[in-house]
């Protein structure tokens, strides 16, 4: 099974961090939308020869053209390994934080994909370009602003989803699925994976041919001094997560609605320490792995090793160390990873 993991860096200094990572022997680079622009470290990692990924970059706010340039030169400037991730983000988000308009999120998020597509299609095999939408419009594409036929090819499309209908919604118009982190084996057989199949059969669409790309939060370490602080961070993110109703339907699955509207009151009042001691170690097996890179790895591939070829793995609050990501990813590469079809 195949490893990426976050390239976290400013774009000044994505450089010098994307090949201390690499070195590392992972596969792939993602960035996260978060402090800096989701794009620009990329750019800077392009020349490091492993696959590149936004994930995801929040489709919403942003022109389908927009996207479609950002991904045909990240194509370019990386050889043909680049993958454009989309997200919609929440309400609060897209409208106080963007200043966009949020509405039928997986209607918007269908069409932007859509819409991208068609924007690569046309650049890459010279046809009339003539996508009209409900919520977007693209019929115009003069010379001067059509790069050509990209030499490594149109970049998959991967959308980020959650829920049952975002999740169909991608099985129908995407290339592949990013799955949330904040997930466990138990919702991902029993919501994920049927969404997933019924987007693919409602669009005609063979299972061989979409990937599903699943995320895990690891806390990774070999002595206590190092999983001490990795299991803190886990339960911090997971508890952040938590607190959040679009997460709501993993706790539902795991029998820990209730949980919830507990965490969500402590986010407002800065309770972080009290959202974190409400995460115990029964919700930090089921929906992240701790332990030595070789029981991480283990854990992962029991969890998705039958329909995944690669993961996307998430170190939150601490800082891995080379030999420690470098086992993580050894132990990974000599496991199997399986496919949906």
């Amino acid at each position: 099974m195949q490893i990426e993991v976050q390239l976290d860096a400013a774009p000044a200094a994505a450089r010098e961090r994307a090949e201390w990572l690499v070195a590392c022997g992972v596969d792939g680079l993602f960035t996260f939308e978060g402090a800096h622009d989701v794009f620009l470290p990329l750019g800077q990692a392009a020349s490091t020869g492993v696959d590149l990924m936004t994930n995801v970059a929040i489709a919403l706010p942003r022109s389908p053209l927009h996207l479609a340039h950002a991904a045909y030169d990240l194509q370019l400037l990386s050889g043909g390994r680049f993958s454009l991730g989309l997200g919609s983000q929440i309400r609060p988000h897209i409208e106080n934080r963007y200043g966009a308009t949020w509405s039928r999120p997986a209607a918007r998020m269908r069409e932007s994909v859509l819409a991208v597509k068609a924007i690569l299609h046309a650049w890459q095999h010279g046809t009339r370009l003539a996508f009209e939408g409900e919520f977007t419009r693209h019929t115009l594409m003069a010379a001067a602003f059509d790069p050509g036929p990209n030499p490594h090819g149109v970049p998959p499309i991967l959308m980020g989803a959650l829920g049952p209908v975002m999740t169909r919604t991608a099985a129908e118009v995407a290339d592949g699925l990013l799955v949330m982190p904040f997930n466990s084996a138990r919702h991902f057989e029993e919501r994920t994976l049927p969404a997933v199949r019924e987007g693919l059969a409602r669009a005609a669409r063979e299972e061989g041919d979409f990937q599903v790309i699943p995320q895990i939060i690891a806390g990774v370490g070999t002595t206590e001094a190092e999983l001490g602080p990795a299991r803190d961070g886990v339960r911090r993110l997971l508890a952040f997560y938590g607190s959040t109703p679009a997460y709501l339907p993993v706790l539902d699955a795991e029998g820990r609605a209730d949980l919830q509207p507990e965490l969500n009151r402590l986010s407002k009042v800065g309770g972080v320490d009290g959202m974190a001691a409400l995460v115990d170690d029964e919700m930090v097996a089921a929906m992240a792995v701790v332990g030595t890179p070789e029981e991480c790895a283990a854990k992962i591939v029991e969890r998705f090793g039958h329909v995944a070829q690669k993961v996307c793995v998430y170190f939150p609050g601490q800082q891995i160390t080379a030999d420690n990501l470098s086992r993580l990813a050894k132990a990974l590469h000599a496991l199997p990873g399986g496919s949906l079809g």
